[in-house]
C-alpha cells in the first residue's frame, strides 16, 4: 500500500530592494577585509602594549561576523544605522594601523553609495509600480 504524500508548495522568497542587495553585498565584501585586517594586527604587532596581538584575529574575526549578520539585517532601517556604526568601529582602527583608514573611507564610501543610492532606486520603483496600471488579460 503506497503512502500519498503531498508536498506543499515552496515559500515565495521575499523581494529584496535594491538598497538592502547593494548594502548587504558590500558588508559582505568587506568583512573579508576586515578579517584580513585583524591577521595584520596580529602580524604586525600593532596593538598597544600589554594587549596580546592575538586579540587582532580575534577583533577582525568579530568584526566580519559582525559584518555578514548585519547584512542579513538591513532591511531593517536600524539595521543600516548597525552598518555605519560598523563602518565608525573599522576607521577607529585606524588608530592601531592607519591602513585601516583607507579601507574605512573605500567601505565607507561605497556603503553610503550602497544605502543612499538603493533607497533612490527602490523609491524610484515603487513610483514606477505604483503608476503602471495592472494588466488585464
Amino acid at each position: 500500500m503506497a503512502v500519498m504524500t503531498s508536498k506543499a508548495a515552496p515559500k515565495p522568497r521575499r523581494a529584496r530592494g535594491a538598497a538592502e542587495s547593494l548594502a548587504s553585498i558590500v558588508l559582505a565584501f568587506e568583512s573579508i577585509i576586515v578579517f584580513l585586517g585583524g591577521l595584520v594586527l596580529y602580524g604586525l604587532k600593532a596593538l598597544p602594549a600589554g594587549i596580546e596581538p592575538w586579540w587582532g584575529i580575534v577583533a577582525g574575526t568579530v568584526m566580519a561576523i559582525l559584518m555578514i549578520l548585519t547584512g542579513r539585517l538591513v532591511r531593517y532601517r536600524w539595521g543600516i544605522a548597525l552598518g555605519w556604526v560598523l563602518q565608525v568601529v573599522v576607521a577607529l582602527g585606524a588608530f592601531f594601523e592607519p591602513a585601516l583608514l583607507i579601507v574605512a573611507v573605500i567601505f565607507g564610501g561605497m556603503y553610503a553609495y550602497a544605502t543612499i543610492k538603493g533607497a533612490a532606486l527602490d523609491r524610484r520603483n515603487a513610483q514606477l509600480a505604483a503608476s503602471t496600471p495592472p494588466d488585464e488579460s
